[in-house]
């Protein structure tokens, strides 16, 4: 599906007009779920559901476009998605095989731009500013993407492009599956003054009734608003609401080798208060930050938790290591102890989760802890050997749930 706004329908910012047509956001399709149908063709057309157990307290990894159909959805306790589609192909995971391939996504980005910024495993930014006299310009970009990832993979990834993150973002999840949806700088206004209030970055459940209890429903109607207005009503994140409803968004795409931290995080299709769903994607987040740490040989002195809560509001928390490290145990240990601390009723349900590794450090100038090092040596290795397990066999060939019981955690 390829779609273009119609720029006479422009009305906008001379803001964003001035800006270029440089970003894109590739997104796979249902990723771990169609891999499973690719590689077992008896399963398409059919409720794919990749989950762990409900005995381990397993919630759902993807979801195929057939199950999300009964109301499944990723991070939603097995449990819970077995009572939705009891007819579904309950699949676990093989989170080694996933990453070999979300591997071979990545290397096809970077052969457009080396700016690329990944989210995740099936997710990730590109800046192709400078590439257009290669490539050609972000639209022939995008399809040669997305032609080589089909042809290469045999998976579907959908496509934004825009001036900025937010935008191009919201593009791709606009136009999934199959997508392929281009936002110029003079469309921006028409492109975003339709759409419900809930599609902007960081509106919750909670959050888009109190905007509504406001008369707010469209992203259009906000944006005609003073921003001193949202100010008012929402202090800072009414700032951030009113900047993103007129199509602002300065970050930049910095690829991990760039960043001054390195983070994952997940928002969930619904808000969830679980605590133990919550800590199982925490531990989730933590083993991939670790992954992407040691790849990029860099270690971390502070851990950073991110939370938002249904009501706009994000909270970071962060703890200070004795030593900087990339091994995961040690990331880990940080991070369930500030979700222990932090994560408590006042904060729930959380609309999003993320971790992160801040003050980094190259591996070869860390100096190691004498009395430690045996003990770190040992972790060490054994990431090393999980790193190794997984690059052959993928993720999933492995997992560390182990963790999730352990006597400080």
């Amino acid at each position: 599906m390829v779609q273009t706004l119609s720029a006479s329908c422009y009305s906008g910012s001379p803001v964003v007009s001035a800006a270029r047509l440089t970003i894109l956001h590739v997104d796979m399709d249902a990723f771990y779920a169609s891999i499973e149908q690719r590689d077992r063709p008896e399963l398409r057309g059919l409720p794919v559901i990749v989950a762990g157990s409900p005995e381990q307290r397993g919630v759902v990894s993807a979801a195929s476009y057939e199950a999300r159909v009964f109301g499944v959805h990723s991070a939603m306790p097995t449990a819970q998605a077995r009572r939705l589609c009891p007819h579904g192909v309950f699949l676990p995971g093989r989170m080694k095989h996933y990453a070999r391939i979300g591997r071979q996504i990545r290397e096809i980005l970077l052969q457009f731009t080396p700016l690329v910024e990944p989210l995740s495993l099936d997710e990730a930014f590109l800046d192709i500013h400078g590439c257009e006299r290669l490539f050609g310009d972000a639209v022939a970009i995008g399809r040669q993407i997305k032609e080589r990832i089909k042809t290469e993979t045999g998976l579907i990834a959908s496509v934004g492009i825009a001036p900025n993150k937010f935008l191009a973002k919201l593009a791709s999840d606009l136009s999934k599956p199959d997508g392929f949806l281009v936002v110029h700088p003079q469309e921006v206004q028409a492109f975003l003054a339709p759409l419900p209030i809930s599609r902007l970055w960081g509106v919750g459940a909670r959050g888009e009734k109190r905007l509504h209890a406001l008369g707010l429903h469209t992203v259009g109607q906000l944006a005609v608003l003073p921003e001193s207005v949202l100010l008012h009503h929402f202090g800072e994140s009414g700032q951030h609401l009113w900047r993103l409803a007129q199509g602002l968004d300065s970050r930049t795409v910095t690829p991990d080798r760039d960043a001054r931290s390195i983070s994952t995080e997940t928002t969930f299709p619904l808000d969830l208060d679980e605590r133990e769903i919550l800590r199982t994607c925490l531990l989730d987040l933590v083993d991939q930050l670790g992954t992407r740490l040691r790849h990029e040989a860099m270690r971390a002195r502070t851990v950073e938790l991110k939370l938002r809560s249904a009501d706009f509001k994000t909270r970071s928390r962060s703890l200070t290591l004795a030593e900087p490290t990339d091994v995961t145990e040690e990331l880990w240990q940080a991070a369930v102890a500030l979700f222990e601390r932090h994560v408590q009723g006042d904060i729930l349900p959380l609309r999003l989760l993320g971790v992160g590794a801040t003050n980094l450090v190259r591996e070869q100038l860390v100096q190691g802890d004498l009395f430690e090092g045996e003990r770190r040596e040992k972790q060490a290795k054994l990431d090393r050997t999980i790193d190794a397990i997984r690059a052959r066999l993928g993720r999933d060939a492995i997992q560390r749930g182990s963790l999730l019981d352990s006597p400080d955690g």
